[in-house]
């Protein structure tokens, strides 16, 4: 299964993987301003934009993550948002060498709340989401756009322009559940001693998908990692606050080695 990318810009190569119910026109604003210091690949996931569904693909992370390999550059720091981080981070996993650095823009090891894991989305309703979406996918997937930019300063405008790319063209409602189903049950947090990728975490500190307490608890279990937090922004920073977060990206992408530190 071959999936749909789009490369621009010269330089280091960045691949862009975008969260779920979403396709690469997401980065239009930021991919721009990222290409004029990297060469920037976005690739669709399976069932999304203009990636075609291929049942089997979008039901293991494993296998998720082996498709995206297949298509991305060799050599490339790869930054992944929500459901795209998840990919990203699994696609550490299995083929370290490949990465240069990780960006996680508000994406975490465990979307759902688990022993141990409590800054997360309680399981009971990730299940009536999950029960919600079946009923009536592009209601559900209207509310969870409003769910991605609620606490953002400027909440109202994010969702009229995610409802405007993300819907042009909807994703394949299979892709929809199958892509819930690996939130709801992917946990990396055992393996994430293994990646030793310098990894960037950051988030909207007020995202409501990713209370901003469990970026210290992730950086805690990446041998090499660094957070930041963007003030006034929910789950989507790279809209509502597009200059701070590129500030960020750029700062880690270019900089010549991590330092370790964690910033609050």
């Amino acid at each position: 299964m071959r999936l749909f990318s789009e490369t621009s810009g010269q330089g280091p190569g960045l691949v862009l993987l975008h969260g779920w119910g979403a396709h690469s026109g997401v980065w239009a604003g930021l991919r721009e301003s990222l290409a004029e210091h990297f060469s920037v690949t976005c690739i669709d996931l399976p069932g999304h934009g203009h990636s075609p569904y291929q049942a089997g693909v979008m039901d293991s992370l494993p296998a998720l993550a082996e498709a995206v390999l297949a298509i991305a550059p060799l050599d490339a720091s790869w930054l992944g948002w929500s459901l795209g981080g998840l990919v990203a981070q699994q696609a550490a996993l299995l083929e370290p060498g490949r990465i240069d650095k990780l960006i996680l823009l508000d994406s975490t090891p465990s979307f759902v709340s688990r022993e141990g894991w409590p800054c997360a989305v309680d399981p009971a309703v990730f299940e009536a989401f999950y029960q919600d979406l079946i009923n009536d996918s592009r209601a559900t997937l209207l509310r969870f756009i409003a769910l991605q930019t609620r606490g953002s300063k400027q909440a109202g405008e994010d969702a009229r322009l995610l409802r405007r790319v993300l819907l042009q063209p909807a994703p394949v409602s299979e892709a929809l559940q199958a892509g819930l189903q690996l939130l709801r049950q992917a946990d990396l947090r055992g393996q994430l001693a293994m990646i030793k990728t310098p990894t960037l975490l950051l988030a909207g500190a007020r995202d409501t998908l990713l209370p901003r307490q469990a970026l210290a608890e992730m950086a805690k279990l990446f041998p090499n990692a660094v957070f930041e937090i963007i003030d006034k922004a929910g789950h989507a920073p790279f809209l509502s606050h597009h200059d701070e977060t590129l500030n960020a990206i750029n700062a880690f992408l270019m900089a010549t080695q991590t330092t370790g530190q964690q910033h609050a």
